[in-house]
């Protein structure tokens, strides 16, 4: 069993699929955590590996950069930002941005003016945008997961982007997290730089040949002697 978990907003599908097709007798199961709890699952041995969001504090995680999203404000489909095709920080002046406190973006707070209190999830937050309450900045994978029909988003410039990054623990390198990294980065099943080539113990051996019957030499053409 191979144990992965990933974030809310990460789509883990594509490598699923090469994992069962490429290692079928290895189940693999996945398992959601928050972006918060991600980092000490890890380190608790609950997860052999995970997809989180950066930053993360390194000291006993190994964790490999995949992308970074496009951060988006999420706003009522009435709201003046909807006719906009993208925004800028700069639009965010005037506005109630909420700053839930599972916030995945790598910043103290946002722009404009903040809530007297923080929405406690990001669920949270997309509630009060729909009440009207103010706007919210967030990855696009987060603003598409938490889509409401009255509401809508745009890209907006000048603001941090949340990086999501493969991570698992440096002393638990397996074989297995080795294979899975593999997937990840695209190698081919045959890639030299995978965690184990073939070795000749692995090739299969050809038959050997049997050596061909010597044969006799032949007699001597000629005639026969008489007795």
């Amino acid at each position: 069993m191979f144990r992965l978990g990933y974030v809310p907003g990460v789509t883990p599908g594509k490598w699923v699929r090469v994992w069962q097709e490429r290692y079928p007798a290895i189940p693999l199961e996945l398992i959601q955590v928050t972006a918060a709890e991600a980092p000490g699952v890890l380190r608790e041995r609950g997860l052999d590996a995970g997809f989180l969001r950066l930053p993360v504090d390194r000291t006993d995680l190994h964790a490999i950069p995949l992308y970074a999203e496009t951060t988006v404000v999420v706003c009522p489909k009435d709201h003046v930002f909807a006719a906009a095709d993208t925004l800028t920080a700069g639009d965010l002046a005037d506005e109630l941005v909420l700053h839930p406190l599972d916030d995945t973006l790598d910043w103290d707070h946002p722009p404009g003016r903040l809530a007297a209190e923080r929405p406690e999830t990001t669920a949270d937050a997309v509630q009060l945008v729909a009440a009207g309450v103010g706007v919210l900045a967030v990855p696009q994978s987060l603003a598409r997961l938490h889509h409401r029909k009255d509401l809508t988003y745009r890209p907006v410039e000048g603001l941090p982007e949340s990086r999501v990054a493969l991570s698992w623990r440096e002393d638990a390198t397996t074989d297995r997290v080795e294979d899975f990294i593999g997937v990840v980065r695209g190698r081919t099943v045959n890639s030299s730089r995978g965690r184990r080539q073939e070795t000749a113990a692995d090739k299969p051996q050809k038959p050997q040949k049997k050596p061909a019957p010597r044969r006799k030499p032949a007699a001597p053409r000629g005639k026969s002697r008489r007795r």
